[in-house]
C-alpha cells in the first residue's frame, strides 16, 4: 500500500511504507499494481505510437520490416524523441517520489530512459543480467541506482515478461560475460554463476499485471526476460535513476548522450496530474 502525503510545497507526493522500504533494501525490488491509471496508460501509449514514427538514432529498428525494438531518451524537454508526457511521468511522485524514497536522495537524474517493444512472436529473450555492470563503465562508481519501470502493455510470462530474483543484489556486482547471441547484445551472468543464485536465492518473481503495473528495483538486482511467444506486442517503459552526487566520471569513448545523460539537472516533482494534464495542453495546440 502507498500512502499520499502533502508536502511543505503543497504537492501530494508518495510515501512508501516501513514495510515497502525494508523490502527493497532485502530484496532488491518492489511491486506496485496499478500505479497509473488507465486515462494516463492511453495517454502514453500514444506518445509510443507517436516517437516510434520518428527517424532517428535514438529510435532503434531490427528486421527487414524495421520494427522499433528500443526508443530512448523519451524524458527529455527537447530532443527528437522529447516527450512531455513521458517527462511528467518520470517527474511523477509516483515515479520520482518512490526512487527518491529507495534511494534516500531528492537530488536524483535520469541516467536514461528506454522504451523496450518486444514485438509479437519474434520478441527476443534478455539473458539475466545487472544493469550496474553497463553503468559502472559508464563511469558510475557506486550502485546508488534503481530503475523504475512501467507495463504499458499485458505482461504475463507467454509474452516475455520480467523477471528478477529477489535478493540477488546483495552479492553485489558480479563477473559477467559478454553475450552477443541475441538481438540485444549486453553483459549477462554466466551460467555457472546463475546455477549457484539459483540455490542460494527464492525463486525468480515474474513482474506481471495489466497496464498501468510498475516496479522499482535496484541496479544491482539479476533480472531477466523470455521470447514473446504471443499475438500481441509488449511494452515497457524503464526510468533509470541516479543519485546528482554519484554522476559519472570521465570515460574514454563515452557512450551516446541517450544512454549516458550528461544532463545531471535534479529532476523535481511534478503534480500527480501532470500526465493528463500535458495531454489538455497538446490537445488544445
Amino acid at each position: 500500500m502507498i500512502f499520499c502525503v502533502t508536502n511543505m510545497k503543497g504537492k501530494k507526493t508518495m510515501e512508501l511504507t516501513s514495510e515497502q522500504l525494508t523490502q527493497f533494501n532485502r530484496d532488491g525490488y518492489i511491486i506496485f499494481p496499478e500505479l497509473l491509471n488507465q486515462k494516463e496508460i492511453k495517454i502514453l501509449q500514444s506518445e509510443v505510437d507517436r516517437v516510434s514514427q520518428i527517424e532517428s538514432e535514438m529510435v532503434i529498428r531490427e528486421g527487414e520490416d524495421e520494427t522499433v525494438k528500443i526508443m530512448f531518451r523519451l524524458h527529455e524537454d527537447n530532443g527528437e524523441t522529447a516527450s512531455p508526457a513521458f517527462r511528467a511521468a518520470a517527474c511523477s511522485p509516483r515515479i520520482l517520489g518512490t526512487a527518491q524514497q529507495c534511494l534516500g536522495d531528492d537530488n536524483l537524474y535520469l541516467h536514461h530512459s528506454k522504451l523496450n517493444m518486444k514485438s509479437a512472436i519474434e520478441g527476443s529473450a534478455w539473458p539475466w543480467h545487472q544493469d550496474f555492470h553497463s553503468w559502472h563503465l559508464d563511469g558510475i562508481k557506486e550502485p546508488d541506482m534503481a530503475t523504475m519501470t512501467v507495463v504499458l502493455t499485458e505482461a504475463s510470462p507467454i509474452n516475455g515478461c520480467m523477471y528478477v530474483l529477489p535478493g540477488s543484489h546483495q552479492y553485489g556486482r558480479s563477473d559477467p560475460r559478454w553475450d552477443d547471441s541475441t538481438a540485444y547484445n549486453l553483459w549477462v551472468a554466466k551460467t555457472s554463476d546463475m546455477k549457484k543464485y539459483f540455490k542460494e536465492f527464492p525463486d525468480p518473481v515474474p513482474i506481471i499485471g495489466g497496464p498501468g503495473t510498475a516496479a522499482i528495483f535496484h541496479c544491482n538486482l539479476l533480472h531477466a526476460s523470455g521470447h514473446n511467444l504471443s499475438s500481441e506486442d509488449r511494452w515497457q517503459i524503464f526510468f533509470c535513476f541516479n543519485k546528482c552526487a554519484n554522476r559519472p566520471d570521465t570515460v574514454d569513448n563515452p557512450r551516446p548522450d541517450f544512454v549516458r545523460s550528461t544532463n545531471w539537472t535534479p529532476l523535481r516533482l511534478s503534480s500527480n496530474d501532470s500526465i493528463i494534464d500535458h495531454a489538455k495542453i497538446s490537445t488544445v495546440y
